[in-house]
């Protein structure tokens, strides 16, 4: 039997799905197109492309786009900004790993 093809409802919990065009995640951020161009040549977010070429972002990249606003909107340099969100989440996944470290060796 052949695996089941997702259904479209089943992407309205995918967190990594890429739903937003570009227009639209620039509206629900309160920014521009190029904020979103800005953050993609930062390598802070990759939109994924549909057929067309178009940018689509997932609820994941949108809430990583918020971060960044909300640095920006207080003063960082959007390249600071990007690089401090990239340590950050760097910072996370070590005490993550070191957590996981801990409790193994107990």
């Amino acid at each position: 039997m052949p695996p089941e093809k997702p259904r479209p409802a089943d992407n309205l919990d995918d967190d990594d799905y890429p739903a937003y065009t570009m227009g639209r995640a620039a509206d629900m951020l309160g920014t521009t197109p190029a904020f979103l161009r800005a953050l993609g040549e930062n390598r802070l977010i990759t939109p994924l492309r549909s057929d067309g070429g178009h940018r689509r972002y997932s609820r994941y990249q949108l809430r990583i786009a918020a971060r960044a606003r909300e640095l920006v909107d207080n003063g960082t340099q959007i390249e600071a900004a990007c690089r401090i969100i990239i340590l950050e989440d760097q910072l996370e996944e070590a005490l993550r790993i070191n957590e996981q470290q801990r409790r193994h060796a107990q």
